[in-house]
């Protein structure tokens, strides 16, 4: 057993001892890790990182490959005949398609908010117990008023995951840990997509007129029904915040939270009004250059809500239409991946995002100029590559640039997806049957918003070089990080507190 000697009797003890005095009678929680020997320290901060990755990213990512599968496999569902059951035109089902984002949309930040009040371990498995039953019933609708109501109320509830699995990472992970696993979580989409295609071309091969029922109808029943079993397990298994997830030791629960103080050299602290931390966001100009960014990026990846209409036009029938569509999403997904991971690596957001955009550019250019199968099939690599790859890279730029008080960030993160994700409701009609089989103006839409989303990246690069710059020259801390927290670190002189702030730079 390690043990740390000071001046002072009390702490001249092992772990488990002064995790029992801090229980008793420490009124500050990160006594326990101010105390620890670096040794030490690092030896339970490894348990810790061992133990997040397990149980918060590796279930985090299985909702979000549920969240993502109940969300799009409407797409699915058009390839196998839901337009034809119900007597959709195309313009109806693209409405189908937006009601789910305006409901996304108009829901996110007020339940990031109020997630800040709450033990996420309860919050975000109920929400998807909610989403799973909404996705079952779309198996049993029988107009297009039905798919309107269910898709609209789907997004109200499946708004409350993304941004906040993201929020509840942030406030585990360091931020040169949050990339890397903003983008594990973020592939879920990507294998969500392909296991999309995947599982409807086994369900319209094997169950179509099961029972009675057309194959589009079982897809929704049967994802449905596993996400409701999944939601109920992951009550199990989520944690809740660093400082009152039961099942870490005391130890852990301390070094969780100091671990993150040395590494923004702020407190983020949980004591703060909801408005008081959303008036911080918003009042923080970085965070609109950031919500135009994803806005534009989220352009780019609306092609996934049409992902199957676009590779039909190859000539293939429905079955291997569907099988067809993995690929790209894998590669997507391994792109996503290495792209994020590289990001921590180099400690850089801005080209992480650009070089992405360009390849997604190339791709949709190909796309709208050739009808010959192997090019165009490649080009569905390329913007489906690109078009995912810096997703990821730009919400954990936005929580490692907006980073303190807690709940700043939880507006802060919310706000971006959400404003975002406004692209998706009205990208859906750029893909009406009629544009088929080159749909130019959809793919010369989407290339436009790549340059854009290309050109914000290197603003707001511009803008945290300076930044940074200013800090480098001895400007006062305090007035460079906009809105940031002011709240001291306890247990620390004041000396020791202005060093640790003033060794913060912001990732460019």
């Amino acid at each position: 057993m390690v043990t740390h000697t000071t001046d002072d009797p009390k702490e001249e003890c092992t772990v488990e001892e002064r995790s029992e005095f801090k229980d008793s009678a420490e009124p500050n929680r990160l006594a326990l890790a101010q105390a620890m020997s670096e040794e030490e320290f690092l030896d339970i901060e490894k348990r810790l990182k061992r133990k997040l990755d397990l149980r918060l990213l590796l279930c985090t990512w299985l909702i979000f490959v549920l969240n993502y599968l109940d969300r799009n496999n409407i797409a699915a569902a058009k390839v196998a005949g839901i337009a034809t059951s119900l007597h959709l035109t195309s313009n109806q089902y693209a409405t189908g398609v937006a009601l789910l984002f305006i409901g996304y949309v108009l829901a996110q930040v007020p339940s990031n908010i109020f997630l800040c009040g709450l033990r996420p371990s309860l919050y975000l498995p109920a929400c998807m117990g909610l989403w799973g039953i909404l996705s079952t019933l779309t198996g049993i609708i029988r107009n297009a008023a039905g798919l309107y109501a269910l898709r609209f109320f789907l997004g109200i509830i499946e708004a409350a995951y993304y941004p906040g699995a993201l929020f509840l990472i942030s406030s585990w992970y360091r931020r040169s840990e949050m990339g890397s696993r903003s983008a594990v979580l973020f592939s879920a989409t990507q294998l969500g997509s392909a296991v999309s295609g995947l599982i409807g071309a086994g369900i319209k091969h094997s169950l179509e007129g099961a029972r009675g029922l057309e194959s589009w109808r079982w897809l929704f029943l049967i994802e449905g029904s596993i996400t409701i079993f999944i939601a109920i397990c992951s009550v199990f298994v989520l944690p809740d915040w660093p400082s009152t997830t039961t099942w870490l030791t005391p130890a852990e629960r301390s070094v969780a939270e100091w671990r993150l103080i040395r590494d923004a050299g702020q407190v983020d602290e949980d004591d703060e009004s909801w408005s008081s931390g959303f008036k911080l966001a918003f009042k923080d100009w970085r965070l609109y250059i950031f919500a135009f960014m994803f806005f534009c990026l989220q352009v780019l990846a609306a092609v996934s809500n049409f992902f199957p209409t676009v590779v039909k036009t190859l000539g293939y029938g429905q079955v291997t239409t569907l099988l067809l569509t993995a690929p790209p999403y894998i590669l997507g997904l391994i792109l996503s991946i290495a792209n994020n991971a590289s990001a921590d690596r180099l400690r850089n957001s801005s080209f992480h995002v650009m070089w992405p955009m360009a390849v997604a550019i190339i791709g949709f250019i190909v796309a709208a100029t050739t009808l010959k199968m192997a090019p165009r099939y490649f080009s569905m690599f390329l913007l489906i590559g690109g078009g995912h790859g810096a997703n990821a890279v730009v919400l954990a730029w936005v929580q490692k640039t907006m980073l303190r008080p807690r709940i700043k960030r939880a507006a802060a993160v919310a706000f971006v997806n959400a404003f975002g994700n406004i692209s998706q409701a009205w990208t859906s009609y750029l893909w009406p049957d009629k544009d088929s089989p080159r749909f130019v103006v959809a793919f010369s839409v989407n290339a436009s918003f790549g340059v854009l989303t290309i050109l914000l990246a290197l603003v707001m690069r511009i803008i945290l070089q300076r930044a940074n710059k200013r800090l480098d020259m001895g400007a006062d801390v305090a007035d460079v990080m906009v809105g940031e927290s002011q709240k001291q670190i306890a247990g620390l002189s004041e000396e020791e507190r202005e060093e640790r702030r003033a060794r913060f730079r912001y990732i460019t």
